[in-house]
């Protein structure tokens, strides 16, 4: 397994990011592979996934071409885990997002092929954003212990930016004709938390994003998995292989 550390300036944000990318070592193997991102938790950085041994566990699925691991590096501090203005904030975050999408996702993708997101935590929450915003670009998400509402990082305050980031808040307004609806039914969505210690308000949002998802008809899995599963790393590094294993298995990866 390869992996590398580039730097590119981003026009969006006016500074130069950093992202990880873990990748077999036949470099062909991106035109096979399925690219994934990874955000980071909480104010997290792009070399915890690997810091955390998340990657570790993503291992059999890199080495054998199935999977580009690309971890992105986040700017949360400066957005959701802000003070201040909270429309400064959500405008800087809108920015970090075309930088993703716009920018470094090109870089990897390209032809029409679409990526894969995951995440831990706020990492989660990212991933969900990202996905359920731009289906044409991604197929498949799995999100480990996510808030789904951006209002618990925003709280009172909600606009148009605050709303395009909270799928618990655009999602129930999509129209079933929508040509996103049908983008959704061809991926491959899972969410996954536990019931345990720090769960509580994950378990809560995630519950309320598959009902959601239910009642709109969108095909998903949502695993609750039992109450001594803590909201902690031990239990994604679990997680993580075991949703691998299956999208494997269903011939996603």
């Amino acid at each position: 397994m390869r992996e590398e550390y580039p730097v590119r300036y981003s026009k969006n944000l006016g500074r130069d990011m950093m992202c990880a990318v873990f990748r077999a070592d036949t470099p062909s193997d991106i035109d096979r592979s399925k690219v994934c991102l990874a955000f980071p938790p909480q104010s997290g950085r792009y070399y915890d996934f690997k810091n955390f041994e998340m990657v570790e566990c993503a291992r059999p699925w890199i080495e054998s071409g199935q999977m580009f691991l690309i971890c992105v590096d986040g700017i949360d501090w400066e957005t959701w885990d802000a003070q201040g203005d909270p429309r400064a904030r959500i405008e800087l975050q809108e920015l970090w997002f075309h930088y993703v999408v716009d920018e470094l996702l090109p870089e990897y993708t390209g032809d029409g092929k679409k990526a894969m997101t995951t995440g831990c935590s706020m990492g989660a929450t990212h991933a969900a954003n990202f996905f359920f915003r731009r289906p044409d670009l991604f197929d498949g998400l799995v999100g480990l212990s996510g808030v789904y509402n951006a209002q618990a990082f925003f709280h009172e305050y909600c606009d148009d930016l605050v709303y395009a980031n909270s799928p618990i808040h655009f999602l129930p307004n999509m129209p079933l004709d929508h040509p996103w609806m049908k983008l959704y039914a061809e991926s491959q969505i899972i969410t996954c938390v536990g019931q345990g210690a720090w769960e509580d308000e994950l378990l809560a949002s995630t519950r309320e994003l598959d009902a959601i998802m239910t009642e709109k008809g969108i095909p998903h899995w949502s695993d609750y998995w039992g109450w001594d599963v803590n909201h902690d790393w031990p239990w994604w590094r679990k997680q993580l292989p075991y949703f691998l294993d299956h999208l494997s298995k269903k011939g996603y990866l």
